[in-house]
């Protein structure tokens, strides 16, 4: 069983605090052993996406449940590797 969380199609500097209490909150809510960002809507971002992620990672890890991503934008993938945290979202299919 795995908990989807949904980004929405915009996450920059303005939205990333709203977008990663909504995300805690329902990791927090599934029991869902796995937790799975689906980032596929994403088309208006900047590297506030990653801290969103990143944060999202780090509640799924507190809580004892595997974390990975789907459909992170190839530009966000190249951001992620810039800032050396690419290792810190896997890729799930």
């Amino acid at each position: 069983m795995t908990t989807t969380l949904v980004l929405p199609v915009r996450v920059t500097h303005e939205d990333a605090a709203a977008c990663a209490r909504m995300l805690a909150q329902a990791v927090r809510a599934q029991a869902a052993p796995d937790a799975v960002a689906d980032a596929s809507a994403l088309e208006q971002f900047d590297s506030s996406a990653l801290a969103v992620l990143l944060e999202c990672r780090r509640e799924a890890l507190a809580l004892g449940k595997r974390f990975a991503v789907r459909g992170l934008p190839q530009r966000l993938r190249a951001l992620a590797a810039l800032y050396g945290v690419e290792a810190l979202l896997p890729q799930t299919v």
